[in-house]
């Protein structure tokens, strides 16, 4: 729905959210060059036009394939991300009235659980409802079941970002809703929500840097023996196993080659006792609209596939680009498979490609022997129970000195060559 003054059965929240929106802006002095933009609560990424989304998303300091219009329509078309799912979309977005233009925008979903956001608040909402407090629904900005740190919130201009980061605290007051939870932004993000008056809180993940490697070997040689030895062992187990590795770009996956890796996907989620979050009709929907940042790694036995691994990556003038490992699976064990082909295989593209950095997703200290480092990863919180507030404010202050001790542990075993 438009929350823009044109369905009457809106107004009265359009005129709530502006107010609310005003307020935010005069208790933060923002309230200079004011003008009222345009507010959109949208419940499907189809309401809004893609070719402005990804224009949006392209001005962005830290743009990710996982923010452009056809991911997110992914998500909502194969029914991945919807209500049903406990993800209901609730995206929002400014456009400004003097040309009609999109000025800002935000992925938000109203949530009705934690699952697939990979920052963890089940203790939360688990001391709510101790309390007899309902911690559910609340407000998410993130996109869903993806630990990518990157651009959150859409914004032409600082102006833009300021008026979007206040719409969302606005939104959220004037819900019936817990909280509002903003996952992994940039840290220009993160501090323009901080403004506002959310909670910072600290993650740790693990990023490989292309050092300007020429190949595999040179990126070994700059690791401990120890850790290249192991790595070349590990490479070697696959190779005597009789596997052989296949690598699909995009544009040349075929449709028995998405079953396949479906197939893998589901195993993954089975063989850990739970529900994948995504689809067949996700995969082929991504392959068939945003060809361009996919690689499919296949290992195969006797001419027969085993095994896959799906990563997603982006060209970049500057830095080369990114990938980002995401999704693997097996129908068959063979030792050490896992790392030849969700890392090794991955890191070689990489190198080839000349692509600047590997985020390996979530967690994993095993990543460190790999030539992985520990990066710091950010989100925001705001919670509308003043007590509750209070006791997570203090909890984010003692986790994030836990963090910093941990991450500073962590660079004392630096895999790398002194």
């Amino acid at each position: 729905m438009r929350l823009d003054g044109t369905d009457k059965s809106n107004e009265r929240t359009t005129r709530r959210l502006k107010r609310r929106v005003a307020h935010w802006e005069q208790s933060h002095r923002l309230n200079q060059e004011r003008f009222d933009y345009r507010t959109g609560i949208l419940a499907s990424p189809s309401e809004v036009d893609a070719a402005e989304w990804n224009a949006l998303l392209a001005l962005q300091q830290q743009p990710t394939p996982f923010l452009r219009h056809e991911f997110l329509s992914a998500l909502h078309a194969a029914q991945c991300a919807v209500a049903d799912t406990g993800w209901a979309p609730q995206f929002v977005t400014l456009t400004d009235p003097r040309t009609g233009k999109l000025a800002a925008a935000a992925p938000v979903y109203l949530k009705g659980h934690s699952y697939g956001e990979y920052v963890f608040d089940w203790a939360w909402a688990d001391a709510y409802k101790r309390n007899g407090l309902p911690y559910y629904p609340k407000l998410l900005c993130a996109v869903p079941f993806t630990p990518v740190q990157g651009n959150r919130l859409l914004a032409a201009d600082t102006h833009a970002l300021r008026h979007l980061a206040a719409t969302l605290m606005a939104f959220a007051e004037q819900s019936d809703v817990s909280s509002l939870h903003v996952l992994f932004p940039t840290e220009t993000e993160a501090n323009a929500l901080t403004e506002m008056g959310m909670m910072q809180r600290e993650g740790v993940q693990f990023h490989w840097l292309n050092d300007g490697y020429r190949d595999f070997d040179d990126f070994l040689s700059t690791l401990e023996q120890k850790k290249r030895k192991n790595i070349r062992a590990e490479r070697r187990k696959v190779h005597e196993a009789g596997v052989t590795m296949r690598r699909i770009r995009g544009e040349d996956i075929q449709d028995a080659d998405w079953r396949f890796f479906s197939k893998c996907y589901r195993q993954t989620y089975r063989e850990h006792f739970s529900s994948p979050y995504l689809n067949l009709d996700f995969f082929r929907m991504i392959g068939a609209s945003m060809p361009e940042n996919l690689l499919l790694v296949i290992a195969e036995y006797e001419g027969r596939p085993i095994a896959s691994s799906l990563v997603v990556y982006q060209r970049d003038a500057q830095t080369g680009g990114t990938l980002y490992g995401r999704y693997w699976g097996a129908l068959e064990h063979v030792p050490c498979l896992h790392f030849e082909t969700a890392y090794y295989q991955p890191l070689e593209f990489c190198i080839e490609e000349k692509l600047g950095a590997f985020e390996g997703g979530a967690q994993g200290e095993h990543k460190m022997a790999r030539g992985f480092l520990p990066t710091v990863t950010r989100s925001a919180h705001w919670l509308a129970h003043p007590a509750f507030a209070d006791a997570v404010g203090h909890f984010l202050a003692n986790e994030k000195n836990s963090i910093h001790a941990y991450v500073d542990e962590l660079r004392e075993h630096n895999p790398f060559k002194g």
